[in-house]
Order: C-alpha cells, then sequence, then structure tokens
C-alpha cells in the first residue's frame, strides 16, 4: 500500500470516528432578541437586568436617521433616535410576552416624547418589533391594555419595525451597577418609581 492511499484511508478512518462525537455535540441554546424605549436606558437596562431568562443588555440608540450616532448628537433630538435597549433572552425561559408585560409596567406609556424628568423625541416610549410576531403580540398587548388600563390617559406608546441598532457609548452600558450611587441619585430624582406608581397603583415588577 503507498502512502498516498494509507494516509486517505487514515483520514476516512478520522472522519468516522469524529461523526458520532459530533451527532451527539450539545446545540447551542436558541437566544432571541427584542427592542424597546422607555426614556432613559440606564434605567430600562435595570427592569430588564432582572427578568430572569434576559441574558443580557445592551444601551443604544434606535429609529433615526444618522448612521453611528453619538450619544452628544442624539440628546440634541435631531438626529430621530430614541434611547433604547436591546434585550438578548432565552425564549425557553422568558416569553416575549412577559417581556412586553415587564416593559409596560415599567414606563409612562402616556407621556409624549419624553419619560419622567426626561423631555425630547429621544426619550420616546417605543417598542421595535423584530418579526411578525413580535409585532402581533406587541399590538394585542398595547390593544388590551388600552382596554383594561389602570390610569386615564391615552397610550403614545409607539409600535415599530425594528432598524438599525447602535450600541451607546461603554460608560453608558450598566450604569446602574457600574455607577450605582449616582445612578440611584438620578432616578429618585427624576421621580420615576413615584409616577409609575401614581400609573399602576403598586411599584413595578
Amino acid at each position: 500500500m503507498n502512502r498516498r492511499i494509507l494516509l486517505a484511508s487514515f483520514a476516512a478512518l478520522a472522519l468516522l470516528a469524529a461523526a458520532p462525537a459530533a451527532a451527539q455535540a450539545p446545540s447551542k441554546p436558541a437566544t432571541a432578541k427584542a427592542t424597546f424605549a422607555g426614556g432613559c436606558f440606564w434605567c430600562v437596562e435595570e427592569f430588564f437586568d432582572n427578568v430572569p431568562g434576559v441574558i443580557s443588555t445592551i444601551s443604544g440608540f434606535m429609529g433615526g436617521t444618522v448612521k453611528n450616532p453619538s450619544y452628544e448628537q442624539v440628546v440634541t433630538g435631531r438626529t430621530g433616535h430614541a434611547e433604547a435597549v436591546q434585550v438578548e433572552y432565552d425564549p425557553a425561559k422568558v416569553s416575549y410576552a412577559r417581556l412586553l408585560e415587564v416593559y409596560w409596567r415599567n414606563v409612562d406609556p402616556t407621556q409624549k416624547d419624553g419619560q419622567f424628568c426626561d423631555h425630547g423625541p429621544h426619550y420616546r416610549t417605543a417598542i421595535f418589533y423584530h418579526d411578525d410576531e413580535q409585532k402581533r403580540l406587541a399590538e394585542a398587548s398595547c390593544l388590551a391594555l388600552s382596554k383594561n388600563k389602570p390610569f386615564k390617559g391615552e397610550i403614545v406608546t409607539e409600535i415599530t419595525k425594528a432598524g438599525a441598532f447602535y450600541a451607546a457609548e461603554d460608560y453608558h452600558q450598566d450604569f446602574h451597577r457600574k455607577s450605582a450611587t449616582r445612578y440611584k441619585f438620578y432616578k429618585s430624582g427624576c421621580g420615576r418609581d413615584a409616577r409609575l406608581q401614581q400609573l399602576w397603583g403598586k411599584p413595578a415588577s
């Protein structure tokens, strides 16, 4: 047997030996993506980070016309973006419907172009859907809330197709953890918890 045939035989045996192992290798768990705007993205990150089944959150911008905008550009209100948070989650542990429920209870859906003490279109509330199923669930949840809401104001939260998402600068990421004292001072001074209790009747969950 010449060397070429011998090497080919060894290669074939190696492939056969590796095949069962490859077939038995566990597949990577499927994850899904959701994007929400609810005013200050520090706060939106915090309440989604507390949801079991959420893998990660990223603060950033969506819904505008300028590519790769900086925070300084977005806060002028002229880029069209909203401060948003992209949520990666495990659908086997938390459903998109549950994320919607958490979202509504942590925003003021009656406040147009702002949230709490923050004003401007970049602080608007929005649900950015990534597929038809997310759109259906978002619209259904908004309709149900409109019929059963515990407050009188009209819901002005937009439901729109997700576009390009741009991550915010590093110092904005996980701000509620990295700068906990400054974050708590901001959140308290902005009146977020007080307004949520006024809207929903008890602390948001």
